[in-house]
């Protein structure tokens, strides 16, 4: 006997939503219905089907989290080279047909503000400059988004992620490969799907990827025992297959532009909290100076009425947030007379200071300074860098802070017992 259909009838739309149900009617040709369709009347089924919905539709937001979380899924192994054309910081627009004739392309994903990502620019250096003649381009693509890095992420840098600050790194380390901007829509990092700055992917003579992952083993050049990168191009070169095509790449995970909600997280949380002034004796400048905190302390002496100082102090309260959370400290103090104390502390509010504020606590301006540093001429502003031991890194007086060379020298005297190396790489860098 042929059977008759009761399903019922669902229209979902794109995102599995029922737009429109249609009962089940029994069918006149079945003279016996089943005892399923009796015991389970259309009206059932389709609460049954709606109490289903409302669980997909509840599920949907965490799926969709949890891919923002991880980002875009990585190029597979084989996948041809997705196309690409972005702005270098030479000015030019560079695609990937430019490199049609390389016999092997690596493409690495590095950025600025990322401490691994910087101790690998002098490899990546070298890959291209080793490999140049033999037919090998190296291109460098910059993925992330500007605005997704919070201040807290950028306490081993001097610049952050912006197409001009990439120029600004690109000069001061000399690179010999093109350096691309892909942070505004970040569609290439999309095709290819970095997790990590620093992240390669190399392609053979026909475009097909044959190694994602890691340049080498090991940050530290000193520990490195396996150079990854470069036994895939040598594997290429050779026409033999790359002996492992894919590694985990340690760095700075990508930071894709759904992150920018966490940089005004952090600048709400900054302006929430309190700022406080504090007076200060002779006594406690004297101690300033010779500096017992065991960190390193950006010192700036200013006044309400210095218009120098006041535009200084913004750069200053953003180094301390890039730099606070490592050993690491910024001292204000204002040379104001101690009465002129809610003057300051409108100045130090608009300003959300956050850092260690003083104001002098005596009329007697002159010996209070002195007290500090009896050579001082005690015009501001007045700012210096003074290490852990006491020792001075850095001091401008009566003169603007120029505030890239200051970040430079902040993290080249910053104690990397945290990140061994780093300190190297900017003292290596800043005699070149």
């Amino acid at each position: 006997m042929k059977s008759s259909s009761i399903s019922p009838e669902v229209e979902c739309d794109f995102r599995g939503r029922i737009v429109q149900y249609t009962s089940p009617e029994p069918s006149h040709n079945s003279s016996r219905p089943s005892r399923f369709i009796r015991a389970f009347p259309s009206r059932i089924v389709a609460a049954v089907i709606y109490l289903m919905y409302l669980m997909l539709i509840a599920l949907v937001p965490a799926f969709a989290d949890d891919e923002e979380s991880h980002g875009p899924p990585t190029l597979a192994i084989g996948a041809p080279a997705p196309d690409f054309c972005l702005s270098g910081v030479d000015g030019q627009s560079h695609c990937l047909k430019d490199y049609a004739s390389a016999k092997v392309l690596m493409i690495a994903f590095i950025c600025n503000h990322c401490p691994t990502s910087q101790l690998y620019e002098t490899r990546i250096k070298q890959i291209a400059e080793d490999y140049k003649a033999r037919g090998v381009a190296v291109v460098a693509i910059e993925p992330n988004n500007p605005d997704a890095v919070r201040l807290d992420e950028m306490g081993y840098t001097d610049v952050g992620d912006s197409f001009e600050e990439m120029k600004i790194r690109a000069a001061y380390r000399h690179f010999n490969f093109p350096y691309l901007y892909d942070g505004e829509d970040q569609k290439t990092s999309n095709l290819y799907g970095p997790t990590a700055t620093p992240h390669v992917f190399i392609f053979d003579e026909k475009r097909k990827l044959r190694y994602e992952g890691r340049v080498d083993n090991s940050s530290r050049e000193t520990l490195v025992s396996q150079r990854d990168a470069r036994l895939a191009i040598d594997a290429l070169l050779a026409g033999k297959s790359v002996p492992i095509a894919k590694m985990p790449s340690v760095g700075c995970s990508t930071k894709w532009i759904y992150k920018e909600e966490g940089h005004r997280e952090e600048l709400a949380e900054i302006e929430k909290q309190p700022v406080k002034l504090k007076t200060a004796s002779a006594d406690d400048l004297k101690a300033l100076r010779k500096n017992s905190t065991g960190k390193l302390l950006l010192v700036d002496f200013w006044a309400t009425w210095c218009g120098p100082c006041r535009k200084e102090l913004p750069e200053f309260e953003t180094m301390y947030r890039m730099y606070g959370h490592r050993a690491f400290d910024l001292v204000t103090v204002s040379i104001n007379y101690p009465d002129e104390k809610p003057g300051v502390e409108k100045v130090l509010n608009a300003e959300h200071a956050t850092s260690t504020n003083l104001i002098l606590g005596s009329t007697d301006i002159y010996a209070q300074l002195a007290a500090f540093d009896p050579e001082w001429n005690a015009a501001v502003p007045y700012t210096l860098l003074i290490r852990p031991d006491g020792t001075l890194a850095y001091k401008v007086q009566s003169s603007n802070v120029d505030p890239l060379q200051l970040k430079r020298m902040i993290i080249a005297n910053l104690v990397d017992d945290d990140y061994i190396g780093h300190q190297a790489y900017w003292k290596a860098a800043a005699k070149k």
